[in-house]
């Protein structure tokens, strides 16, 4: 075989191999079309092809079908399960109860004094000294005697019946009924009401004004509370912890020790935008850095004031304290003007008197009284209501 046909053969093979090179790429690289199942119109077009020659849109309408698609919506997340407070009156005949069985001694006590045959000096001197150890305060103890010895002077009963009437009718006097006992500051049109809390630590201060947020939820107020105790460890997690219970928010600082007066400046202002009833401001019952209890208290007033007028300073003592709060009351009352007070404890071993004692030295009413540690014993003081229960038994 001469050489020049062997170069041709190698050529023809090489060109041979190229030309199936080529055709297999191009085959490879090329998409089958998709046959219709159906006769095809002359304007349709091909698979992938919008009208407008743009082959992305085919992946808009791949699958596309005249039946309607079920879209599954998102599961709502639940919402959080709120406490229903308990109705006012139905607190009111609780807490009464819980009343009369605390006082039961005292009223037991007296009556029997009071029902003898024969009431002499050491019998009214065992009178006073009753009242005296039930926390009346001595000039009120005073004067229910004197009232009670010319009654029955005049009188002459010993039934005990008209005995226990008798006494009703003094205590009653002594507890004022005629005072102003509204722990609902009048609506404002164009901000909420504004009640700041005062007390020293330890009295349940912001367990109360927790509490206070449920009896108006239970009115049907819209509540925001405001933590200005920002000197104690945990005040103001407490109190928002209260307040998510009935969904009252609670405008909060997240700094330790953050300025209190301008904690309660944003809580009013957040009341104005939010549009609620009422603002409940907590607030320090002891200060851990120079500046006295009082200057703090005073400045949150003047704070708050630049933006609206504080309707309520409502004062909390711990009745089991005696007489010993009623020094607390007039510290506060000379820097706050309190013009009520919510009583916590005033359970078994509480003295009642201490209402009448509270409210003679401040010339201030008990608006609200705590029996116990439930979230809803806390109750509107009613004056006939607190006499009846010290009496009966």
């Amino acid at each position: 075989m001469s050489d020049s046909l062997i170069l041709t053969i190698i050529i023809v093979a090489v060109v041979a191999v190229v030309a199936i090179g080529v055709i297999a790429f191009v085959t490879k690289g090329r998409k089958p079309k998709t046959p219709y199942t159906s006769e095809r119109d002359a304007d349709d077009l091909p698979t992938g092809q919008s009208a407008e020659g743009d082959t992305d849109a085919a992946a808009d309408t791949a699958g596309a079908s005249d039946a309607p698609v079920a879209v599954q919506e998102p599961a709502a997340p639940a919402a959080p399960q709120l406490d229903v407070p308990e109705p006012v009156q139905g607190r009111l005949a609780r807490l009464r109860a819980r009343l009369t069985k605390s006082n039961n001694m005292f009223s037991k006590g007296l009556l029997a004094l009071l029902s003898q045959d024969s009431i002499d000096e050491d019998v009214w001197e065992e009178i006073e000294e009753n009242l005296l150890m039930a926390d009346l305060g001595t000039e009120p103890a005073l004067e229910l005697v004197d009232a009670l010895r010319e009654r029955v002077k005049i009188e002459g009963s010993k039934d005990p019946a008209r005995v226990k009437a008798m006494l009703r009718e003094e205590l009653l006097k002594l507890v004022d009924p005629s005072l102003d006992r509204s722990y609902l500051p009048e609506p404002h049109p164009d901000r909420p009401s504004i009640i700041m809390v005062v007390g020293v630590n330890g009295v349940g201060k912001t367990t109360t004004i927790g509490k206070m947020a449920r009896v108006l939820v239970a009115e049907d107020k819209d509540v925001l509370l405001g933590a200005a105790d920002t000197f104690r460890a945990a005040a103001a997690e407490q109190l928002a912890t209260w307040g998510d219970r009935v969904g009252v928010p609670t405008v909060r600082s997240e700094i330790d020790g953050a300025d209190p007066a301008s904690v309660a400046f944003e809580a009013v202002s957040a009341g104005i935008d939010q549009e609620v009833d009422i603002v409940m401001i907590d607030t320090a019952g002891r200060l851990q850095n120079k500046v006295g209890l009082m200057d703090e208290l005073g400045k949150i007033k003047r704070v708050v004031e630049k933006k609206a007028t504080i309707d309520e300073v409502l004062l909390v003592l711990d009745a089991t304290t005696g007489q010993n709060g009623l020094q607390q009351a007039k510290v506060f009352s000379e820097v706050v003007n309190v013009s009520g007070i919510v009583l916590t404890k005033l359970d078994g071993t509480a003295k009642g008197g201490i209402v009448v004692a509270i409210q003679r030295q401040l010339g201030v009413p008990v608006k609200l009284v705590g029996l116990g540690e439930g979230p809803d014993d806390l109750a509107p003081f009613n004056p006939e209501d607190f006499v009846d229960a010290l009496l009966e038994g």
